[in-house]
């Protein structure tokens, strides 16, 4: 089969959806090819709880963006500044992010995330994931991170295929690009396989790639990331081997960001189906930590888990538990902490948790190092300043004078039962991709555009290295799918 359009995208997410509707919008014929059947499409936007982050002047800003809640009369939403923003992406980054694409993804995703909502996504406050009910019944939203979408990852895919469908773009699911049509140095269009192993070729004016990066490619994650990385658990879609970017490596493009780093998890150890569980999604994520502390095998504590707010943290510690002895670690808490816990995390079907009366027989149970969990416990909670009150919604300075320090809310753990958590490492998406400007045009090595040919999503490197603020993921798809797609 050969289709000529104006405009091919390759890849079913979050970027490849809101690309095409920008296409679309400007009057152009579009094609999206998604490798996935449709009963298991979305990319790696299906798995996520749907945070999408956005500067913003507070709730008043946000109220006529976000579905109504009674709860907004006794809500608190900080405001949360351009410049905030930005400062949130070099911190994490250690100032590796590309200035241009921190920009542009700063100044416009507000407004794009306003776009979306016109073509029929539907946005909400986050309560249960950013703020702690306060004793007085209100709520103060913490983090930065504040709206999302309603039914999560799941419900951002409804809406873009309903959103698609109305703006007249074409999708064929189970239909894997395997390779970009090149001539005279211009890309013209994209070859695919399709599920029954039939091959075609598609050709297009312009070729915007949407396929994500390379974290299901246990080869590609070995080599570029290192030893060890091929045991990660992978937490999205299953699709995303990067055959593409390797296509376009070939057309001449040139690598953009940080290839050695990704985002990676705290990640249930125990639960038999823990990849890419279509069902269960970001439901395997551990993110409670803050609340707790987290030790090896040894029983030792290696992380800071009250460095900052989760958001600011969580995609990075995955790696710290990666390299632990049997790449796993175990999240504590007693029966004071423990209620504290969101309940679609740590009360899902079939989480994998151990319980004892006493810290001996969990660590019996859990295969820690008994010895070294009573040594490392009795320091952490002799070395709390007790003289500062907890307060989750804040960075409270409630700290522990331990190697490596609790930061901020730090809470003995001494009331009966006790809870361990296997966590592992699951990795999400890689933070190295392709070179581009700000629209999206991949670059040569030289500098210079390939003609017909753009990226977006995860499949364009250097706006995250080492780590990532929550939710910006989501914001920079939109925000440089859209870029993409009106001037495909």
């Amino acid at each position: 089969m050969v289709k000529n359009v104006d405009v091919l995208v390759v890849g079913g997410g979050n970027a490849g959806f809101t690309a095409a509707l920008a296409a679309a919008e400007n009057g152009r014929s579009v094609l999206l090819l998604e490798k996935a059947e449709k009963d298991r499409a979305g990319g790696n936007s299906y798995y996520t709880a749907g945070a999408t982050r956005i500067p913003h002047g507070g709730l008043e800003d946000l109220a006529d963006v976000v579905e109504p809640d009674k709860r907004h009369a006794v809500t608190e939403v900080p405001p949360y500044t351009q410049e905030d923003y930005l400062a949130d992406l070099e911190k994490v980054s250690g100032g590796r992010n590309d200035p241009e694409l921190s920009r542009v993804l700063v100044e416009e995703s507000h407004g794009t995330l306003r776009w979306l909502q016109q073509q029929g996504l539907k946005y909400r406050l986050m309560y249960e994931r950013q703020a702690y009910n306060r004793p007085d019944g209100s709520f103060l939203f913490w983090g930065g991170l504040h709206i999302g979408n309603v039914g999560g990852g799941k419900g951002l895919m409804e809406d873009h295929v309903a959103a698609a469908e109305r703006a007249g773009v074409g999708v064929r699911y189970g239909h894997a690009a395997t390779g970009l049509i090149v001539e005279d140095a211009r890309v013209v269009g994209a070859t695919f396989r399709d599920d029954d192993g039939v091959e075609g070729e598609v050709r297009a004016e312009s070729v915007i790639l949407a396929s994500g990066g390379f974290e299901a490619n246990p080869e590609m994650r070995r080599r570029y990331l290192g030893e060890g990385w091929q045991n990660a658990k992978v937490r999205g879609t299953p699709g995303n081997t990067g055959e593409m970017i390797r296509a376009a490596l070939d057309a001449g493009a040139a690598q953009g960001g940080d290839w050695s780093t990704c985002h990676s998890v705290a990640w249930d150890a125990g639960f038999a189906e823990n990849e890419s569980n279509f069902e269960l999604t970001n439901q395997l994520t551990r993110g409670g930590y803050p609340l707790g502390i987290v030790v090896n095998r040894d029983g030792e504590r290696f992380v800071d888990e009250g460095a900052d707010f989760r958001n600011y943290t969580y995609a990075r510690y995955g790696r710290d538990i990666l390299q632990q002895p049997g790449a796993v670690a175990f999240q504590l808490f007693d029966a004071t902490t423990r209620p504290m816990l969101r309940a679609e995390e740590y009360e899902m079907p079939g989480v994998s948790v151990i319980v004892a009366d006493d810290l001996a027989t969990l660590a019996e149970r859990a295969g820690i190092d008994p010895a070294g969990l009573e040594r490392t416990l009795a320091g952490y909670n002799d070395g709390i300043d007790t003289g500062r009150a907890f307060d989750p919604n804040v960075k409270d300075g409630r700290a522990a004078a331990v190697v490596p320090p609790k930061s901020n809310w730090a809470l003995a753990l001494e009331t009966a039962p006790f809870y361990a958590f296997p966590v592992t490492c699951g990795v999400t998406f890689t933070f190295g991709g392709l070179k581009t400007d700000t629209y999206g045009r991949v670059l040569n090595d030289d500098g210079a555009p390939i003609p017909g040919l753009l990226a977006c999503g995860e499949a364009l490197g250097g706006l995250f290295s080492g780590n990532y603020p929550g939710g910006s993921g989501l914001a920079a798809g939109a925000v440089f799918g859209r870029r993409a797609g009106s001037i495909a």
